[in-house]
């Protein structure tokens, strides 16, 4: 193909990372190997030491399927380097792994996964990693926080579960003025809505489990970046440690990106409606959605980003009773922590998502008793509130 610049998302998302086989297939191919046959004991020597260019050496590392998905979202994302892993949480831990080490200091958003959370407080800091967390929308606050050792900001726009959106281009400065990257988390916008890189960021990381399979079927993730960033750093902890995508998966995420931006559109045109048709609900205290014009971030979430995103978060009425209720009476959204799929969505995050986190942990993150978290899929508007007016008319 031609330089990424003469095509438009959805192009690129369907064509880029093809290399066809001899054969001229033209879907692209799944190569299910673990290893890869070389010409002679030389080439093999010098593949496993040096590298040669285009030579596969072990899946572990390097897979033409796995690459082809590489390709694509680097494309996606308006980078030149993309390593891909095993899930979402091993994206963080392996550009983590790769770019510090003990002693350095982090600043995380408070408002992140709760798994993200446990990641940087129970796992880096037993290792000598400093960590600090900081208002997600509050840019100064973060500047407050930053050492002499800082080397990380780490941030999720928009935020799990309350889509508070952070301004990256200010994190940005800061976080350059400091000697610090900004690595960001484009799970719940995906490039279809929101390119951190265009926006300052250094590195970007994504679960692929969610929008970009698009589908709820595999597992995967993916570090985006400068390829002077990543990919040495990167693959070297890749090879040795292995929390490498499968090319199932990769071949399965390929798939799904091939109509990211319509489903992208899609999701988001239910979720505004479903937002505004909550705001008007009795039973409802608060409706978070970066869309709505009642949102606190409304107008940055509007520079950022293309549209206000498929996951819509909002308080109940009456606390945990009050919000387990309208979950268990629903008949057709699905009850799961997972999001992005073409099946709408439903999750008490206080007791999911969140639940392994300290209180006052989830205090910091705005993450009450009575928050529900849906992510709309692409099931009929109707047959959504409808289900959602179960409980909430009960």
């Amino acid at each position: 193909m031609p330089p990424a610049d003469d095509y438009s998302l959805d192009t690129l998302a369907i064509r880029t990372g093809i290399h066809r086989s001899q054969f001229g297939e033209h879907s692209e191919a799944m190569y299910l190997t673990s290893s890869f046959v070389f010409d002679s004991a030389a080439r093999a020597a010098e593949a496993f030491q040096k590298g040669i260019d285009g030579q596969n050496v072990y899946s572990r590392f390097t897979n033409p399927t796995v690459t082809a998905f590489e390709e694509r979202l680097a494309a996606l994302e308006g980078a030149d380097c993309c390593v891909a892993t095993a899930s979402g949480m091993s994206a963080i831990l392996a550009i983590t792994m790769a770019l510090f080490r003990a002693g350095d200091h982090v600043v995380i958003s408070q408002g992140v996964f709760g798994s993200t959370v446990q990641l940087f407080q129970n796992f880096f800091e037993k290792f000598g990693v400093q960590v600090d967390f900081a208002p997600p929308t509050e840019p100064q606050a973060w500047q407050q926080k930053v050492r002499p050792n800082t080397r990380m900001f780490f941030v999720e726009t928009p935020s799990n579960p309350l889509t508070e959106v952070s301004d990256v281009g200010a994190l940005a400065e800061i976080a350059h003025r400091a000697g610090a990257v900004l690595i960001v988390d484009n799970c719940f916008c995906s490039p279809a809505l929101q390119r951190p890189l265009e926006l300052g960021a250094d590195i970007v990381i994504h679960s692929a489990t969610k929008y970009l399979d698009g589908q709820g079927r595999v597992l995967g993730g993916a570090v985006v970046g400068r390829r002077e960033l990543i990919q040495g750093p990167m693959l070297q902890f890749m090879r040795n440690a292995g929390p490498s995508m499968s090319p199932f998966n990769a071949w399965a995420c390929l798939k799904g990106m091939e109509t990211l931006g319509i489903r992208m559109e899609a999701h988001s045109a239910r979720a505004l409606a479903l937002a505004q048709w909550l705001e008007r609900h009795p039973r409802i205290e608060r409706v978070y959605y970066p869309g709505l014009p009642s949102h606190p971030q409304h107008a940055l979430a509007m520079r950022q980003q293309k549209t206000g995103g498929g996951v819509v978060s909002f308080d109940v009425k009456g606390g945990r009773e009050a919000a387990w209720k309208v979950i268990d009476s629903t008949r057709l959204l699905s009850i799961t922590g997972n999001l992005g799929d073409v099946k709408t969505t439903i999750t008490h995050p206080a007791t999911t998502t969140h639940g392994r986190i300290s209180q006052a942990a989830r205090d910091a993150a705005g993450v009450g008793e009575g928050l529900i978290r849906v992510a709309v899929g692409l099931e009929a508007l109707e047959d959504i509130q409808r289900d959602l007016a179960r409980g909430l008319d009960g």
